[in-house]
Formats: C-alpha cells, structure tokens, sequence
C-alpha cells in the first residue's frame, strides 16, 4: 500500500474517492466518452441513414482525440470513446441495421455485470482495479490493493452499484433492440450513458460519504 496515500486518506472512503478521480479523468473524461454516441443519435434522429450517423460519431471522436493532442494531454479518456465508437460502426455498417449499434453496448453490458457479479464473489472486486488505476505506485505493485481486507470490502460494495447500472441498461435497452426502436435506443444509450453513470457515482459517493472504515493491511 503506497505510504503517502494512507497518510493524505486515513480512511479507506477518502482513498478510493482520491484515486477514482484519477483513473476517470473527471468530468472531462466522462463527457469525452458520451459525446460520439450523441453525435450518432442526432445524426440519425436527422438523416435517418446509418452511414451518415456512423462518420458523425467518428469525425467527433477524430476531433476529440485531436483536440487533446493539440493540448498535450493525455488522450487516454479519448481512446476509450474511440475505440468504442469504431466498434458500433462496424456493426453498424456490417448489417446495415442503425440498431446494431447499440448491439456491442448491450453486450458488454451483460459481459460487464456479469464479470462484476463474478468479481465480487471472488473477492477481485472491478472498483478495486478502478481505484489501483488511480494509484502512482500501480507498476511497482499493481495487485497491492488486496492486501487490505478493508479496502476489498469496500470495492466490493462499490462494485454491487455498477451490476445494478448495467442490469438496468440491459432490462431498458435489449428489448429496444429487438423491436429495432433505434431512436429509442438512442435515447436510452445517452440517459443510461453519462446521466444514469452520474447517478451510480452518486450512490457510490453516499456509500463512501456515510462510510468511516480504518485504512489497514490486514
């Protein structure tokens, strides 16, 4: 466990909501993830046609990425966004159904939640690698976090928060896809994206906020 953690964080609340914020890249990084989905929505809410949508999504992911070059920042939050947003075109343009860009998001919400789910009961919880990502000392000793029974405790609890995200996007959003309601889907993809994701963070935050529990290495 890193020393000067422990002693900026006496608790183990203050230490995950420190490196939560490093390893999220803030509001910024939040907001750079949902953007290209957005630009898909609104381009086929207006076009009604898949590969107008698609290099709209993409081109605002380019300019993301750019942007954060130009900067000299890290583009590593931009990434994601970029990553994910070539995956939906591929499916997208693959069958030539907008819907099917919402299909690799179901999916990984599933996979997601059901790892998480996993996770917990292996006590690996996934916000334990969350809160080691934010840690300066990860590449010295990237699994040191489970050495405290306390601080897996917590991640445990923090994880449960983000089965019930993904359990919700899929309960909302999968029967959307098989009906092939795309703008419906493209509703739900923003609202259960960067809103529903606030939220999440919100009860994680209510659960580290009440929390008082002593940082140790037992």
């Amino acid at each position: 466990m890193d020393t000067e953690a422990v002693v900026d964080a006496p608790t183990v609340e203050g230490l995950i909501k420190e490196r939560l914020s490093a390893a999220l890249g803030g509001w910024r990084g939040s907001l750079e993830t949902a953007l290209p989905t957005a630009a898909f929505v609104v381009a086929w809410v207006w076009a009604h046609d898949v590969r107008t949508a698609v290099y709209a999504a993409v081109a605002v992911a380019v300019v993301l990425l750019v942007v954060r070059l130009a900067m000299r920042q890290t583009p590593r939050y931009v990434f994601s966004a970029v990553i994910a947003t070539a995956i939906a075109a591929f499916f997208a343009l693959r069958s030539g159904q907008a819907q099917d860009a919402f299909l690799p998001g179901i999916l990984g919400s599933i996979g997601f939640g059901l790892l998480s789910i996993v996770s917990v009961l292996g006590r690996w919880p996934l916000v334990g690698f969350i809160v080691a990502a934010g840690d300066p000392a990860m590449a010295e000793d990237p699994l040191g976090w489970r050495r405290n029974a306390a601080l897996v405790r917590v991640c445990s609890r923090l994880t449960l928060v983000l089965v019930g995200l993904y359990a919700v996007r899929v309960a909302i959003m999968l029967p959307l896809y098989f009906a092939g309601q795309v703008a419906l889907l493209g509703v739900s993809k923003i609202v259960l994206g960067w809103p529903a994701y606030l939220a999440a963070v919100a009860v994680m935050g209510l659960i580290l906020v009440r929390g008082n529990t002593a940082l140790n290495d037992d």
